[in-house]
């Protein structure tokens, strides 16, 4: 059942060979050329891939920056204005207690010309009144005016409360 042929042998060999050839030829070379760019192209990929990272990790860091810098500006202006805010509030205080100052003093002054005038109308008062009581006494019209300047200069001797 099994025979060698040696003819058949020469002829497998020889095809096989030719075969090969061929397939080294049309296959082998282009299917190695295809990988050698495949792997050429992956290599270049997973390098694209690496810059993109660094480049990814160094927008991160300078993001990063950016959002400390924008903190510690945030952090600053908030600090003015709570600064601003208390100078503000310190010199409206001091402005209303000038002006607290000033209408008590205002108050005092014309408490002072009241009271003046009270004591001037007083006196007057009081002159009037000497004098008449004097005429009722003496029962006889005296001279006015010099016994308003003899009052007059009574009441200044007196001691003013």
């Amino acid at each position: 059942m099994l025979e060698v042929n040696p003819g058949l042998i020469v002829w497998t060999i020889i095809t096989f060979v030719c075969l090969a050839i061929l397939l080294r030829a049309f296959a082998w070379k282009p299917l190695l050329e295809a990988l050698h760019k495949r792997e050429e192209d992956m290599r270049s990929s997973l390098e694209r891939a690496e810059q993109a990272k660094q480049e990814a990790e160094r927008l991160l860091k300078e993001n990063q920056e950016k959002l400390s810098h924008f903190e510690e500006d945030g952090k600053r202006i908030i600090e003015e204005h709570r600064a601003m805010g208390a100078k503000l509030k310190d010199d409206m205080l001091e402005k209303a207690s000038k002006q607290y100052r000033n209408m008590m003093d205002q108050a005092k002054q014309e408490i002072d010309r009241d009271k003046e005038k009270a004591l001037i109308q007083l006196r007057n008062e009081i002159a009037s009144l000497a004098i008449q009581a004097a005429e009722k006494i003496l029962d006889v019209t005296l001279d006015e005016s010099k016994h308003r300047k003899i009052i007059d200069s009574y009441l200044k001797e007196l001691p003013r409360n």
